[in-house]
């Protein structure tokens, strides 16, 4: 018996390419991170990136810095704040779950990653995996893959959406952190992938754990009913008929 209450924040047609994403995904974060550990020094990759986008001046300096709110702690509570009353005030509890979640995992992922690969930017200040692009890609991931699964996108095009936006979301973020000098291009690249191989992982045990919770409910209620009551009522109502 299943009591599945609400849709789920993985939509079935996108597990099975979604799951070798995020494989792929880690890879690159491992990679990245065994490259460049104990590292203080921008690659060559680094060094070309940091020097296109380096003396950015007004008006996109301000975008940058509005950016970089987002993934600082005042402005991602505002924001995954915002996303969960809307959630909530749409009854998808189970959304609301999720982006509290998905982002708790992405942030602490990157957050335990950094002293393991230990790269340093500016003296000793640990930079890879980029937490701020992390963040902000998983919101546009966990914001996309449940407007997929409301549209009911198919497998093709629900995978193109929700990496599109991930996309976005993690360039402009990784952007930011190249351009304010905060991270070096690799960092954000990892961040990057560290969300995309975190999200589907959080979005399973979200709705694992809510159909479960769900299916409990749904035991108990059905316990707690008597098993012979239509019986007993049958009997009754022929006793009254005989009267």
């Amino acid at each position: 018996m299943t009591g599945r209450q609400g849709p789920a924040v993985l939509p079935s047609a996108l597990r099975g390419w979604l799951g070798p994403i995020a494989v792929l995904a880690a890879l690159v974060v491992l990679v990245l991170g065994v490259a460049y550990a104990d590292d203080s020094e921008p690659g060559a990759a680094d060094a070309r990136i940091w020097a296109a986008v380096d003396g950015v001046g007004p008006p996109w300096r301000h975008v940058a810095l509005v950016t970089d709110f987002l993934g600082e702690p005042v402005g991602a509570v505002l924001l995954v704040g915002a996303l969960v009353t809307g959630c909530l005030v749409l009854r998808h509890p189970r959304a609301a779950v999720f982006l509290v979640t998905g982002t708790g995992l992405s942030v602490g992922t990157t957050t335990l990653l950094k002293p393991v690969a230990g790269r340093t930017i500016h003296g000793d200040n640990l930079s890879y995996p980029s937490g701020h692009t992390a963040f902000l890609t998983a919101v546009a991931l966990m914001v996309a893959l449940l407007a997929a699964g409301r549209l009911g996108l198919g497998r093709a095009v629900g995978t193109a959406f929700v990496l599109a936006a991930g996309l976005v979301a993690g360039a402009a973020m990784g952007w930011a952190q190249v351009t304010l000098g905060s991270h070096y291009a690799t960092d954000t690249l990892g961040g990057w992938c560290t969300a995309l191989a975190v999200l589907p992982l959080s979005a399973w045990l979200v709705d694992r754990t809510a159909d479960r919770l769900a299916d409990r409910r749904a035991d108990r209620a059905t316990a707690g009913r008597p098993a012979d009551e239509p019986a007993d009522r049958r009997a009754g109502a022929g006793r009254q008929e005989r009267r």
